[in-house]
């Protein structure tokens, strides 16, 4: 099933919606997952391989981490060859002064933002959506 393209269609079925998680970015040697681990996104660099996993699992294997995230899905089902979503979100994160780590999956954008900032930036996006058109 094909995802929206049309940018003013995707701010504005955002859907933005929390996981109450937090979330980190660690690195292991190689290219293999530890046992044991459920990383939901890992990236395969020349360093190693990145794991982005829950801080109690990261922490529970004893991995370095030094950034915790808030994890937030935009619920829209976006085409991975839409333009400019993640530009949009990101412009709007930034103004708020506001990292954001962006991860598409195949059905969803997932957002990695500061966890103590993870709220004020889903009201953000919430924000964006009404503007957009977002009816509720």
């Amino acid at each position: 099933m094909a995802g929206e393209r049309d940018l003013r269609r995707l701010l504005a079925g955002l859907r933005p919606e929390l996981d109450p998680d937090e979330y980190v970015f660690t690195t292991v040697p190689g290219d293999r997952i530890p046992p044991g681990l459920a990383p939901v996104v890992t990236v395969a660099e020349p360093e190693g391989l990145t794991l982005v996993l829950r801080r109690t699992e990261a922490e529970r294997a004893g991995l370095p981490h030094d950034y915790t995230a808030g994890r937030i899905v935009l619920r829209v089902h976006s085409a991975l060859d839409a333009v400019g979503l993640t530009a949009a979100v990101a412009a709007e994160l930034a103004a708020a002064g506001l990292s954001c780590n962006v991860v598409a999956g195949f059905h969803h954008d997932h957002l990695f933002v500061p966890h103590e900032r993870a709220r004020e930036a889903l009201d953000l996006l919430r924000a964006l959506a009404a503007r957009s058109g977002d009816p509720s």
